[in-house]
């Protein structure tokens, strides 16, 4: 019975462009699963578009001398065509500064109004006289509180490190013009988070979702409380009330009712205007959205909070594979850094298929992975070319050479064929459940498992010796009918993953009607008739030189090097007193796994983490707030000084410490791969 599956990819916000980091973590995974159910012939509505709306946009906007309109229309349009190259099949791709995203978003609100979760409060804020508005901290700098440093962002000293609130500061200015700031009273609107406790707890308790979406948003369930939902501003969706000129909603309330309103314009694009509730106000409808890890709060908890407040019947989300982070040679992506992949580049050497299967071979779906120049070489040259391309290109190759371009009859198949088909079978059914189950890094391994059975197969079957002599030529042409059998089924495989390399393959068999049309199923019980011609066949991948691969890293470290200030050197601590191994070894080091993370209560700094020892579980205390998200940490693996005498930081006792470097306020925790929870680090 066909199924209506709604899937969405996180809005990817419209202030810079996307690299292959964002790509691995809600958008090819989103893509192949909805290849997969448009081949299962379920009823497929894929949506995505621009987040372009909040603070950052018109602080980006104002230092780039634009408008922010001006300044989101061009990165709209750099990330739209980056999502084309990459042969991302969404239904419909928009953008929250869309006329059509105002209504739903307005509707949004007023019904939580209507419905007892929002309300209106005063609270003082900076403002500056000199340019008649409020600004927010990344607008503000002024005199640390703690240190008396004279340029200290609005929320952190770069000096001294101290965090605090920007109303602060002393003597606070405006970042853009200098001109003085003072507290004013303003009035804004808090959705009421805490109402939703009980409910959110009970839907949770329903899901069988990822343990690192399902430990966090325990946490953060319990620590629901009212958060302001409306700025000072002219750049946003204005809130709908009297009285209230100069309010827009707050881009993380607006932003996921994009979904929404992009489904709006999807069904009026299509001539039928009420088609989108046919998947947002149904409840046989299976909603699947794809995030990145730090999305988790916002569409488990936070969207579906809003949504439960609603008057209409929405959809609340039923599957959220969100992926761990995606990182280039051990380090984030980072353009102002030079650490990044120039995508012209890129697509001028390699192909689209050849990206593709490079994230999904190694996507980060239960921890965070990378890309690095060496691995992308090895998926592509023993892969794609050795194993999948290999065996395409010799079976079409002799069968253009033996059997005159058309497909062999099978005849009379020996053991050996039958279990040959018999795997294939098997391997088709387990990469249709990795795909069901969004579990790519499976597809992609089933995948090349199903080339290599083929390669092995050719290589025991000998069709070259057999093709020699007249009284075995039956079983050459077996062999060859079943290999095409192989790569028919290798076509539909890969096609989720390598839709355009699928397609090719589909071609040389001499397919016309497309696999998308005919579906899974068919597909998958189709066997190509006797004598159907097969077109002569085309090289797919070509080989990546090791030559190649070295330029790419040296390239690499160059932009690094060429981004990295050349006045700021790095500042070392000196190093401590000498100690004998005696003192080395009173430390007991362990792996812990971190399974909460919550901030402390009026700590910018400091994180509450409950951590694994493998014996027992305990509360740890970690400054590393400024550097680290709570939703970053969940599941990561690190080294905990076990043996340390417990003391009380901001109220809360904390049970051990946890290994980091730090260079120049930058922090990064010591974390292990393999090794589980308890074991000892010496």
């Amino acid at each position: 019975m066909t199924q209506k599956v709604l899937i969405t990819s996180a809005l990817p916000y419209a202030n810079g462009p996307l690299h292959f980091g964002h790509i691995a973590g809600a958008y090819l995974p989103a893509d192949c699963y909805a290849r997969f159910e448009r081949l299962r012939k379920n009823e497929v509505l894929y949506i995505c578009g621009s987040d372009e709306y909040g603070i950052a946009i018109t602080m980006s906007a104002d230092l780039a001398g634009r408008t922010p309109k001006q300044h989101v229309d061009i990165f709209h349009e750099i990330n739209q065509k980056f999502f084309e190259r990459l042969n991302i099949s969404f239904d419909h791709y928009s953008r929250t500064s869309s006329p059509k995203h105002i209504a739903p978003v307005q509707q949004y609100f007023l019904d939580l109004v209507q419905n007892g979760f929002i309300e209106e409060r005063i609270t003082n804020q900076l403002y500056s006289e000199a340019d008649k508005r409020f600004l927010a901290d990344r607008y503000v700098t002024g005199t640390c509180p703690k240190c008396g440093y004279e340029n200290a962002r609005g929320d952190e000293c770069p000096h001294c490190g101290a965090s605090y609130e920007a109303t602060d500061l002393k003597n606070p200015r405006s970042k853009l013009t200098n001109a003085p700031l003072v507290l004013k009273p303003t009035k804004h609107w808090f959705i009421l988070l805490d109402k939703f406790k009980e409910r959110l707890t009970k839907w949770t308790q329903e899901k069988n979702w990822k343990a690192n979406v399902i430990n966090f948003i325990k946490g953060y369930i319990d620590d629901l409380h009212p958060r302001s939902i409306t700025r000072d501003s002219n750049w946003g969706v204005p809130v709908p009330l009297p009285n209230s000129e100069g309010k827009v909603l707050y881009v993380w309330f607006d932003a996921p009712i994009g979904y929404i309103s992009a489904s709006q314009e999807w069904a009026a694009k299509i001539g039928k205007p009420e088609h989108w509730k046919d998947f947002w106000c149904d409840p046989s409808t299976k909603l699947v959205q794809f995030i990145g890890k730090d999305n988790i709060p916002f569409h488990a908890v936070i969207f579906p909070a809003m949504t439960m407040g609603q008057n209409q019947p929405y959809k609340l989300v039923d599957e959220l594979p969100a992926n761990e982070f995606y990182k280039l040679e051990g380090r984030q992506f980072s353009k102002s850094d030079g650490w990044y992949i120039d995508l012209e580049d890129f697509f001028t050497k390699y192909t689209t298929d050849q990206i593709r299967y490079a994230i999904a071979a190694n996507a980060p779906e239960t921890n965070d992975s990378e890309f690095t120049w060496k691995d992308f070489q090895l998926r592509c040259n023993t892969d794609l070319l050795g194993k999948f391309g290999n065996l395409i290109n010799r079976t079409l190759v002799f069968a253009q050479n033996h059997c005159g371009g058309k497909v062999p009859p099978r005849g009379e198949l020996k053991p050996i064929d039958r279990e040959f088909l018999d795997q294939i079978q098997k391997l088709t059914q387990e990469a249709y459940q990795a795909y069901a189950e969004f579990k790519l890094r499976r597809a992609s391994q089933l995948l090349m498992e199903l080339a290599q059975l083929g390669n092995v197969y050719f290589d025991t079957k000998k069709p070259w010796a057999d093709a020699k002599n007249p009284a075995t030529l039956p079983l050459m042409q077996s062999t060859i009918s079943c290999c095409l059998e192989c790569l028919k089924t290798l076509a539909l495989v890969a096609y989720p993953i390598i839709p355009s390399t699928a397609i090719e393959v589909w071609t040389m068999l001499g397919q016309k009607e497309s696999l998308e049309s005919l579906g899974w199923e068919k597909v998958a019980q189709l066997t190509i008739a006797d004598g159907a011609s097969l077109p002569p066949p085309a090289i797919l991948f070509k080989k990546i030189e090791d030559e190649q691969i070295k330029m790419e890293i040296a390239k690499l470290h160059e932009k690094a090097h060429e981004a990295a200030p050349k006045n700021d050197t790095a500042k070392h601590e000196p190093l401590k007193e000498l100690v004998d191994i005696e003192a080395v070894k009173k430390l007991d080091l362990r792996v812990g796994i971190i399974l909460k993370a919550e901030p402390v209560p009026k700590s910018k700094k400091l994180l509450k983490l409950e951590v694994d020892l493998g014996f027992e579980k305990r509360t740890i205390v970690a400054g590393i707030a400024l550097s680290y998200k709570p939703e970053q940490l969940i599941g990561k693996k690190v080294v905990v000084v076990a043996n340390l005498k417990p003391a009380t930081l901001m109220g809360v006792e904390s049970q051990g410490m946890l290994l980091a470097g730090n260079l120049n306020h930058q922090t990064e925790l010591a974390h292990i791969q393999e090794l589980p929870p308890g074991s000892v680090v010496s």
